[in-house]
């Protein structure tokens, strides 16, 4: 918090200095004395909203620019890839625990290791063809292809030929299932 106050003086003055205003034409535009905007600039004065305020008015800039706000809001995922022997792991969410979600890229078939974990999965294969083996199931699931199970039972997932599978899975270690809600049509 200190970092970011501290650095508010520079801002000031830098963004009144590139659009060519005084101290004087300042003052004048937001009411607020050319000795105090002086030592709001050089750091001899603690910068509030009170101030602010006026000045980011008067500079017709967001409030964010002059503190130097962090950005918030930008939606975007950049997952960074995890990969392993075989496939590629890309995490779409960015918040530990809950209901996770990856997409995956399985550019091999491997040799079927049914294992088992707390949990609950949801797979959706996007391209390619996905062998899951599911307890006594061995299944071939192919592109738009869903599938849902617990993961307490040994299971085991990939490539059913040759080329890779895309798929999206989300996964809950909680245990639960994953419910899609829907509004009915009226």
């Amino acid at each position: 918090m200190d970092d970011v106050l501290d650095k508010v003086g520079e801002r000031l003055r830098h963004i009144r200095t590139s659009r060519g205003a005084t101290l004087a034409d300042l003052a004048a535009a937001t009411g607020i004395s050319k000795s105090t905007l002086s030592r709001l600039e050089s750091g001899q004065r603690r910068p509030s909203l009170e101030l602010l305020l006026p000045i980011a008015r008067a500079h017709r800039v967001p409030l964010d620019e002059l503190v130097g706000a962090p950005p918030v809001g930008d939606p975007r995922i950049r997952p960074v890839p995890i990969r392993r022997p075989g496939m590629t792991i890309l995490p779409l969410t960015q918040q530990p625990g809950g209901l996770q979600a990856f997409k995956m890229i399985i550019t091999r078939r491997g040799e079927p290791d049914p294992r088992t974990h707390t949990g609950y999965e949801w797979l959706y294969v996007l391209s390619g063809r996905l062998r899951l083996i599911l307890a006594d199931y061995d299944v071939v699931l192919a592109a738009g292809e869903a599938a849902e199970f617990d993961t307490r039972l040994p299971h085991w997932f990939g490539a059913a030929g040759d080329d890779p599978v895309e798929v999206l899975s989300l996964f809950g270690k909680q245990g639960e299932q994953i419910h899609m809600r829907t509004r009915r049509a009226t």
